[in-house]
């Protein structure tokens, strides 16, 4: 949603009617899905514990539908909701293992969907080098995004492993030994495991590694670039195939079918000390802060947007399936006029054939209704060709240099609001305290005095203090509270963040931020 619109919102607050379950049932991106009770896990499958936030979770306002609409926070009612997910890790410097290429780690959620249908994940590989990060924005419930943001950095980390480190897995799993820890995750005290599906998930992680093993050319372990690549492609495969077979209980065949229903873009990175990985599938991004020599700051792209808006994408898409089908695999900016992004995880509608697709949900025990499982299943219009969709990521590497500074990783709720620039900006002048003003032109000097008045605003607006020590927080405030002078406006701050729960979502998405504070150290003395 643009910030443009903030009038609007007022006027349809003041004669919002209260929209029923049914009408959101009907669009399939915007819908509120029933949901089943979350369990909560301390640790997964054979990790190690990371740093966590201590205290107790900060207190949040809830808003409904079936309240009174009141959009007058006051300031400590807005900086609680937009705190209360926030996460900040600082990294030591020397791991006991080499220099780290990363000083400090900042992340934050804010929901528009309740719950969240985004997620996020951060871990350093242990028995390889580097860290791992990544953002998941899911799409039809959040389940595929649950599971992905659980299991797709394993698979990152084992597709690196040498053939000797996936020996000793193996012998310690045939052993009924405790295997070697093999990710340091940072988790935020509200992320959670599904708990009745890790032993499903470890068994096909076990027999993935088992495959490398029957690989004679994997000896070295896939470098970054190919174990990001084969890691999204395998964990596709592997929703996939368990949502098809026979699992021991209800709950795990249930969760299965969600999750492969369900689907969810992604965004990884794997920064090590020569230089940065992104693999991308869908439309989160990842940007690069750079400091320039003379002190200002530039946005470096290293991933595309997956989407209606970039051709190459769309030239891709369609040359996939037969001429005749040119005007129809995309209609209004989406897949089969249904789904925005062009890679995903999950989204077995837009990938399985439709004697699949109905095999699969007929096995489900009698008398199970599908919207208890957040099943909405509907035939995309001019389903002739199946698959229509993949999530084999586009990978790009760059090496690191003394002058880049932060990388930026977020969901597309947050670019929604910010360009890449913007973004980029907002993190640097944060990092550095410094806010860089353009020298007044020769244009600006013969403006009237109301336009030089509007002008001076702008500056001085660019020239606040931060109010946020995280600076993943300081782009989400800023991001739905700028004004129109660049200035914070906490009415249409404190607007965006009481919105009810029904009505958010018609304004914003989910919005997830990640920063990583480099290492330039590394680069400058290498």
């Amino acid at each position: 949603m643009s910030r443009r619109v903030y009038a609007s919102i007022l006027h349809r607050a003041a004669c919002y009617t209260i929209t029923t379950t049914s009408q959101l049932q009907n669009s399939y991106l915007t819908s509120k899905y029933p949901l089943r009770p979350v369990q909560h896990c301390c640790a997964s499958f054979w990790s190690t514990s990371g740093s966590r936030k201590s205290g107790a979770e900060s207190s949040r306002r809830r808003l409904s539908t079936h309240q009174d609409f009141d959009y007058q926070l006051n300031e400590v009612q807005v900086n609680n909701i937009l705190r209360s997910n926030e996460q900040s890790v600082s990294l030591p410097e020397f791991d006991g293992r080499g220099l780290s290429a990363v000083k400090k780690l900042e992340s934050n959620q804010l929901a528009a969907n309740t719950p969240s249908e985004d997620r996020r994940s951060a871990a350093t590989c242990l028995q390889t080098k580097g860290m791992l990060l990544g953002v998941f924005d899911g799409h039809g419930g959040w389940a595929c995004a649950q599971a992905v943001s659980e299991r797709l950095l394993y698979y990152v980390a084992v597709a690196m492993m040498p053939r000797q480190t996936l020996e000793l897995l193996e012998k310690c799993r045939e052993n009924d030994r405790p295997l070697p820890p093999v990710l340091q995750w940072y988790k935020h005290h509200t992320d959670f495991n599904y708990r009745e599906s890790a032993s499903l998930y470890f068994d096909h992680l076990r027999v993935f590694w088992q495959e490398l093993l029957d690989c004679e050319d994997h000896v070295e372990g896939m470098s970054p670039s190919e174990a990001l690549t084969c890691a999204f492609k395998r964990l596709d495969t592997d929703i996939s195939l368990e949502a098809q077979a026979p699992l021991p209980n209800d709950l795990m065949r249930s969760t299965a079918i969600q999750v492969a229903f369900a689907g969810c873009t992604a965004c990884v990175a794997h920064i090590g000390t020569e230089g940065i990985h992104v693999a991308n599938a869908g439309d989160c991004r990842a940007v690069l802060g750079v400091q320039e020599a003379d002190g200002s700051w530039s946005a470096l792209p290293l991933s595309q947007d997956h989407n209606a808006q970039n051709p190459a994408e769309v030239e891709r898409i369609r040359e996939q399936h037969p001429p005749l089908e040119r005007d129809s695999v995309l209609v209004d900016d989406r897949l089969l006029g249904v789904l925005m992004p062009l890679r995903a995880f999950g989204d077995v509608r837009f990938k399985w054939s439709h004697e699949l697709q109905q095999s699969v949900l007929n096995k489900l025990e009698t008398g199970v209704d599908l919207d208890s499982l957040n099943l909405y299943h509907y035939t995309p219009p001019n389903y002739l060709t199946p698959p229509y969709l993949d999530v084999a990521p586009e990978v790009t590497y760059h090496k690191l240099r003394p002058q880049d500074r932060f990388l930026i990783v977020g969901t597309d709720g947050l670019w929604d609001e910010l360009s890449s620039e913007e973004a980029v900006r907002l993190v640097g002048e944060h990092l550095s305290g410094i806010h860089l003003q353009m020298p007044v032109s020769q244009a600006d000097r013969q403006l009237n005095l109301g336009q030089m008045h509007e002008l001076l605003l702008k500056r001085q607006a660019r020239a606040s203090p931060a109010l946020d020590a995280n600076a993943a927080t300081h782009l989400i405030r800023h991001a739905l509270g700028t004004g129109d002078y660049g200035d914070l406006c906490q009415e249409r701050l404190a607007t965006m963040l009481a919105l009810p729960e029904d009505l958010a979502r018609m304004y914003r998405d989910d919005i997830t931020a990640t920063v990583v504070h480099l290492n330039s150290d590394l680069a400058r003395h290498r």
